[in-house]
């Protein structure tokens, strides 16, 4: 299919930009010092590409299991502060983004988990903003988060394109799964610093059409 006739919509932490390893860095860091351990492929096959509401509300159902009472407070204060302390000075764009969308003729869109404010933020601090606005969108526009698809077809209904046109580009079972229910294309990405040696496989267990491990293989192909 000529690259005029696509969509491209990508999600962004761990796929536009290096945020991934640094949201997941610091969250376990947190999580293990309030008794909740998780291997590394759980805690991104269940919590990576979730909205902040959907992340928070598992984490409180896994810490009842505890039985210490209340998920502490002060969690998400302390693990954002963290976060942005360190995306101001070690956020980067994924090498080679900016080579693809150059190459690319066809339309892009962001579709991703994080809120409005803070999925503005990084784009900016990456210099990616201005490459996608203004069809740069977040769970908190739509009722369902990922994996449901409601994002995704979101993001192509404010693009006037049709689902079968779209590709997704994913790093998240989370993401895979829902770029399949809305029916569309769904390339799974491993190019980011987070991704470990058996993400390709839980991304093609998911359902990934194909995966991809960086951005000239994927310009080879668009």
């Amino acid at each position: 299919m000529p690259s005029l006739d696509l969509t491209i919509i990508f999600d962004c932490d761990g796929v536009l930009i290096d945020s991934e390893k640094i949201y997941n860095s610091v969250e376990q860091k947190y999580l293990s010092q309030i008794g909740l351990n998780y291997q590394n492929a759980e805690f991104q096959t269940r919590f990576v590409g979730l909205t902040d509401v959907d992340y928070y509300n598992e984490l409180k159902r896994d810490y009842q299991l505890l039985g210490k009472g209340e998920f502490p407070s002060e969690f998400a204060a302390l693990v954002q502060a963290e976060c942005w302390e360190r995306f101001e000075t070690e956020l980067v764009e994924i090498n080679g983004i900016n080579a693809l969308l150059n190459q690319f003729q066809g339309t892009t869109a962001v579709a991703s988990s994080s809120t409005v404010e803070a999925l503005h933020k990084k784009l900016r601090i990456t210099k990616l903003h201005a490459r996608f606005h203004p069809h740069i969108y977040s769970g908190e526009q739509v009722e369902r988060g990922k994996p449901s698809p409601d994002l995704f077809l979101f993001a192509a209904s404010q693009l006037g394109q049709k689902p079968e046109n779209c590709i997704v580009l994913e790093d998240s079972v989370n993401g895979v799964r829902a770029g399949l229910a809305a029916g569309m294309t769904v390339w799974g990405f491993t190019g980011g610093g987070h991704a470990d040696a058996d993400l390709p496989n839980r991304l093609k267990q998911a359902g990934a059409h194909e995966v991809f491990s960086n951005y000239p293989d994927i310009c080879s192909r668009i």
